[in-house]
């Protein structure tokens, strides 16, 4: 692929952000504009904030500092923004609201409450003093809820002054101010926080839900259908699910309510909850480099902690359930065998800042938390917020990118409802995603290339259309456009992220789809190089000598399979830069942390658009085989002494027989095991996390038999299997993939790798295929192969019947492949094709069919005339 490159001048790029910014006021574009803003913000009135050290400044210079205007930091020096916000929500957290404030202030009501005691800084420069204050607060989060602080005289009083500092900033058509809070359920420590955007304030109520009225995200779903009801639109981001110890993105049970999750659960979820915060001050929850072993770009701003967590309390944070890309993979898979999804969302950024204000750039950091990290000293000290948030760790936040028709906060919020929406790390990347059928190669090269690919297809955040009748073997197409910040770094690459499952797995895959300059991919893996970085590590300064300014393309799935659920998403990178701490660390001479990188690479994320195969391209899609089959078949569960008797100190080759990986499993008596002879680059469904890699290193890890489970903790997820016998056959099935008996364990084969592999090899080399034939090819070896595993297992038919449809499987694939090859190559075939037959009926298992069949000699005809 060639992706289109294109150079802007600064000064185009610059009037092209005015444009689309807040310093024109604009008629509506049925094109849509892009709008950057804030959806994540505290001020002095959340009682976290106070304690930190915010005391000075309130909802009204949050949106002053948005609009350009210089306010104070909490220390008391001037903070300014580069660029202005086009929108901004002030998110306070809506438990106890201004109480801290209030107590803290001579003569107030809250001031005089027994309650309010102990909320009350003696000495606001004593570490200890805050430290107590905030210990206090912590305790009041997890406890029942004081009715002191509940009296409406103190939370609707506090509630209806945000409604009016959010109406008199409001200036549509120049800058839009939402009516917003946080609600901020923690559950064990857990962040579950969601913060809340009202359409409008006209009619909003008279205090915010919280979670002191319920810290169940159920709960809050129905007071918001209660809410829209009463004509109140609203919608629901939840953030730094990153932090929340795996409870984000539940599967089987809402750990809140020990409820299986249902239909109506995850339809009330997706009613109300439409985007997610992919990155902010705390981290990013895209992934995480043990859920997606094989993405070099995974490792970025982690953040992994359990906020407010006493440090004597011996608990690691879960990843599974805490990163947005895995939830996307897990609501896909549910979607297609339970029939419903949750997990739908689109893309939003934010800062989570407690400052009133937040920079969103490198160069101009000046923490989150107030006095805690207002200087480069305490930063580089890393200062411990709560015992558990090391400062070291802290990054400038993200924002949130809208296509709306014009900045006000109906349209902006029509936009966040439909997911028409990115998240940026910072810089104002603009992002555009189309998803359609029929997009010519050449649509970007018209002036109207935005109004046709609306037309002729769907945007971020929405579904595919159907595919067009008689579609067979076509593939969607997406439209892909972004264009830097213009006081930023330029742009490396756009990339396609995409997910689909089959029988209970899940994958991914990420593609390079357009890059700067004149990089190769790797011939192999089909990757791009990195880009050279300009950073001078001495100076902590980088130039744009490399990248581009544009990067656009339109990409065709080249591995489409119709009968598979899938999702898509764009992520931009830009060339790599200077993170805050090698700036601060150049400009202080102190040393920088090496508990971070020196340079990152910023990035935007546009929100998904969903394939959802029909009915009749499901039909399509290989069986599997289910536990439920298994058992009616006659098969029977291994008990926890059969189980020790199969597992402790032995070892054995196992295959999953979704994608034909094989594997072998050494498992020591000690409780140790090791997986070994599986590619970096195998495909493995989701939750192996590193251990394809750790298994050459010679790296173990640990299992246990638990009951009738052998348990292979991964990134502290205790993932299970559960074996079957039928006949001579084991079986087992994987507690991540919703019931299906995915692996099987094989005699010790001949070759390491995939038999599919081998047998494509075996076609390269003898046929001297190209690039494009593998292309065509592999993909029809693996249908086939998939097709003959359904005959082997196939307890219907009699060895007759089998090999008639073997035969008949024989002159199908011969009809398919011949096509794709030339004369010379038609030749070689015929030689080949006994040899590939023999190949494929290993692969799929069956030694006895192997042999029957071979003296029918029936499977290709004409092979022995």
């Amino acid at each position: 692929m060639n992706p289109l490159t294109t150079k802007y001048s600064m000064l185009a790029l610059l009037a092209s952000s005015l444009a689309s910014g807040l310093a024109l006021a604009e008629e509506k574009n049925p094109e849509r504009n892009a709008y950057f803003g804030e959806t994540h913000l505290h001020t002095s009135w959340s009682v976290d904030a106070w304690v930190f050290g915010n005391r000075i400044t309130g909802p009204a210079d949050a949106y002053k500092y948005a609009r350009g205007e210089t306010i104070k930091h909490p220390m008391g020096y001037d903070i300014r923004i580069d660029t202005p916000l086009d929108f901004m929500g002030v998110t306070d957290h809506s438990e106890y609201v201004g109480v801290t404030k209030q107590a803290n202030t001579p003569g107030s009501y809250v001031s005089k409450l027994p309650e309010a005691q102990p909320l009350i800084l003696k000495d606001p420069n004593n570490p200890a003093d805050v430290s107590k204050v905030f210990s206090y607060l912590l305790k009041l989060a997890a406890s029942p809820p004081v009715p002191a602080f509940m009296n409406p005289k103190v939370t609707s009083t506090v509630w209806k002054e945000n409604v009016k500092i959010a109406d008199e900033a409001n200036e549509p058509g120049k800058f839009t101010a939402f009516c917003s809070y946080e609600w901020t359920s923690m559950p064990g420590q857990r962040n579950l926080h969601r913060n809340v955007f009202f359409r409008d304030c006209a009619n909003v109520p008279d205090y915010p839900f919280s979670a002191m009225d319920s810290n169940v995200p159920t709960e809050l779903w129905k007071w918001m259908d209660t809410q829209r009801k009463a004509g109140n639109e609203l919608l629901a981001i939840s953030h730094n699910a990153n932090v929340s110890d795996g409870w984000m993105y539940p599967t089987d049970v809402d750990e809140t309510t020990g409820r299986p999750i249902d239909a109506a659960w995850a339809e009330s979820r997706m009613r109300n909850e439409r985007l997610i915060e992919i990155k902010q001050g705390k981290g990013q929850s895209e992934t995480h480099p043990l859920l997606s072993p094989n993405d070099e770009f995974a490792s970025y701003e982690m953040y992994q902690a359990i906020l407010g967590l006493p440090a004597d309390v011996g608990r690691i944070d879960r990843i599974h359930g805490s990163f947005a890309r895995q939830a996307l993979k897990d609501g896909i898979a549910m979607q297609d065998q339970r029939g419903y999804n949750p997990y739908r969302f689109g893309m939003a950024g934010g800062s989570d800042s407690h400052n009133s204000a937040s920079s969103y750039r490198h160069d101009n950091f000046f923490g989150m938390h107030a006095d805690t990290d207002g200087t480069v000293e305490r930063r580089f000290a890393g200062f411990l917020i709560g015992g558990t948030m090391d400062v070291r760790l802290e990054n400038p936040g993200g924002l949130t990118g809208v296509w709306a028709e014009e900045n006000s906060r109906e349209s902006i919020w029509d936009g966040m409802h439909r997911k028409e929406t990115f998240g940026v790390s910072g810089p104002r990347i603009r992002v555009r995603l189309f998803g359609g059928w029929s997009y010519n190669k050449d649509i970007l090269e018209a002036g109207d290339w935005v109004k046709k690919s609306y037309a002729a297809g769907v945007p971020m955040g929405a579904d595919l259309p159907s595919m067009p009748t008689g579609g067979k073997g076509t593939a969607p197409s997406f439209v892909v456009w972004a264009v830097k910040d213009p006081t930023s770094g330029n742009l490396d690459r756009i990339q396609i992220v995409k997910g689909w499952t089959q029988n209970g797995q899940s994958f991914e895959q990420v593609y390079d789809v357009a890059w700067s300059g004149d990089r190769k991919p790797n011939k192999w893996s089909h990757r791009v190089p990195a880009i050279a970085s300009t950073v001078d590590l001495d100076r902590a300064t980088y130039s744009n000598d490399v990248g581009a300014t544009e990067l656009k393309t339109v990409w065709t799935d080249p591995e489409f399979d119709a009968s598979q659920h899938a999702f898509y998403y764009a992520r931009v990178l830009e060339i790599p830069t200077p993170r805050w701490t090698l700036i601060q660390a150049v400009q202080s001479g102190l040393a920088p942390p090496d508990t971070v990188p020196l340079t990152g690479q910023e990035r935007a994320w546009s929100s998904p658009i969903w394939y959802t195969p029909s009915a009749d391209a499901r039909k399509q899609a290989p069986a599997g085989m289910t536990v439920v089959e298994l058992l009616e078949e006659g098969a029977n569960a291994m008990n926890e002494s059969q189980l020790k008797d199969l597992v402790v100190g032995k070892a054995f080759w196992m295959r999953n027989n979704v994608t034909g990986e094989q594997f072998s499993q050494n498992f020591t008596t000690e409780g140790m095991a090791i997986m070994y002879r599986v590619g970096l680059n195998a495909n493995m469904p989701s939750g192996f996390g590193n251990m394809v890699r750790d298994g050459y290193a010679g790296t173990n890890y640990a299992y246990h038999v638990e009951g009738n489970k052998l348990v292979i903790p991964v990134a502290q997820e205790p993932y299970s299997f559960t074996f079957y016998k039928l006949g001579d056959t084991y079986y087992a099935a994987r507690s991540n993939e919703f019931g299906f008996a995915n692996y099987e364990i094989i005699p010790t084969p001949q070759t390491a790798t995939n038999p599919l592999t081998a047998v494509a090899n075996l076609f390269s080399i003898e046929l001297g295929l190209t690039e494009q034939q593998k292309q065509q090819i592999v993909p029809l070896l693996e249908q086939e192969l998939k097709q003959l595993g359904e005959v082997n297992k196939d307890a219907k038919l009699n060895d007759e019947q089998k090999l008639e449809a073997l035969r008949k499987l024989g002159v199908s694939f011969d009809a398919k492949i011949s096509p794709l090859l030339n004369q010379a190559q038609q030749q070689k075939f015929q030689a080949l094709r006994e040899q590939l037959r023999l190949r494929l009926l290993e692969a799929a298992g069956e030694k006895a069919l192997k042999t029957a069949e071979m003296k029918a000699m029936a499977f290709f005809p004409d092979v022995h005339n």
